[in-house]
């Protein structure tokens, strides 16, 4: 008698299901419940937060210690009373070119009159010369020397502490960005 392989697969697969019985899932239920029933948990209690008490201030004709024009008008009562030789002559009128930035100002030449190597200074779309001695810049600048490539400023500026400090900067001549036909 030869059984067919069809009628056998099921007779096989109930034979292991019927092996899967829920015996081992009654052992783990019983321990777990146990270690449930024998285990103790503690919480520590928070503790209360603290109370905020906002501060009101009342004085109001007085200074806001927290206002950023009380360090300035500071710095400036120490600067007006500094004997620092480097400290800028702040009654002197001032020059067109030092109502400008320094980097809205473009170096594009040089040209030579009398000797006297001037830079080709351009600010937007007007051109101006500048010459040593001269005065640029928002920072009481003065042209140190004007090569074929550069102009070399001198600018004197007040550090964190209000002391006059010179610092140099220099404008480089920039390429012509003009499409040649």
């Amino acid at each position: 008698m030869r059984l067919n392989s069809y009628r056998l697969a099921p007779v096989l697969a109930a034979f292991a299901l019927a092996g899967c019985g829920d015996s081992d899932v009654k052992e783990v239920n019983q321990w777990m419940d146990e270690v449930k029933a024998s285990t103790k948990t503690t919480v520590a209690p928070l503790a209360e937060p603290k109370t905020f008490i906002p501060f009101a201030y009342e004085l109001r004709e007085e200074v806001d210690p927290y206002d950023p024009n009380k360090l300035l008008a500071e710095l400036a009562r120490q600067a007006a009373t500094s004997n620092n030789p480097l400290r800028p002559d702040m009654d002197r009128r001032k020059e067109f070119l030092e109502s400008f930035p320094l980097d809205v100002m473009r170096m594009v030449g040089t040209i030579q009159k009398s000797g006297i190597n001037y830079g080709l200074i351009q600010i937007d779309r007007q051109l101006h010369q500048v010459k040593s001695g001269q005065r640029v810049g928002p920072n009481y600048g003065m042209v140190t020397s004007i090569t074929d490539v550069q102009v070399n400023i001198k600018e004197t500026v007040q550090d964190a502490g209000g002391e006059w400090v010179e610092r140099t900067s220099k404008l480089e001549l920039q390429e012509s960005k003009e499409i040649k036909k």
